[in-house]
């Protein structure tokens, strides 16, 4: 993808996003570029996916619903509660059909930007932790620690966030997806 492209693409998404989404975007954009370059991953697909990571977050939550169940995506009974969580599929879908992006990677990326998953790339890692500490996001507990930690070591940033956001949501099947809980033991067990 080229920057004309990205170009384009911001435009695109201007309009389809509230004024803060589209800014806490562009901070994600800009942060996958800046964790791109510290761990030496393609600047272009890493942007890229970052401005790309929330596409369909602000279609209403019935049209999410919908959406995903006339395209046969999987949607989990949490998610059927709270529709609002599938925004990650639903975006990595509207990422390869209306935006035409076909990179696996990047629609990898968008789709568990979320939740993350056991054995992520990379990419997958940039993303979830740029939507993480991106400039404009000040409410996580930690954000100073976790923002120097993300130039330092990927995994031990992964791990932190995930505690943090276990630690916030709880233990519950009610609150948190299950992939999160997955993800977070894999990535213990791993250190």
């Amino acid at each position: 993808m080229d920057a004309i492209c990205i170009k384009d693409l911001k435009k695109d998404l201007k309009k389809e996003m509230d004024d803060s989404r589209f800014e806490h975007t562009l901070g994600v954009m800009y942060t996958c570029g800046a964790l791109a370059m510290c761990y030496g991953y393609d600047l272009d697909k890493a942007m890229l996916a970052g401005l790309m990571h929330d596409c369909a977050k602000c279609m209403p939550n019935a049209k999410k619903l919908k959406m995903a169940e006339k395209h046969h995506l999987e949607i989990t009974d949490l998610e059927r509660k709270n529709p609002f969580m599938l925004h990650a599929k639903l975006g990595a879908f509207l990422a390869r059909k209306k935006y035409d992006i076909e990179d696996p990677e990047i629609l990898d990326a968008i789709r568990w930007h979320t939740t993350g998953r056991p054995e992520m790339t990379l990419l997958d890692k940039i993303v979830y932790i740029a939507d993480y500490i991106e400039p404009r996001r000040d409410k996580a507990p930690n954000l100073p620690e976790i923002r120097q930690l993300a130039f330092q070591d990927l995994d031990r940033t992964l791990i932190k966030i995930l505690e943090d956001t276990l630690g916030y949501l709880g233990d519950s099947s009610e609150h948190v997806d299950s992939m999160t809980k997955k993800t977070y033991d894999y990535y213990t067990r791993k250190q």
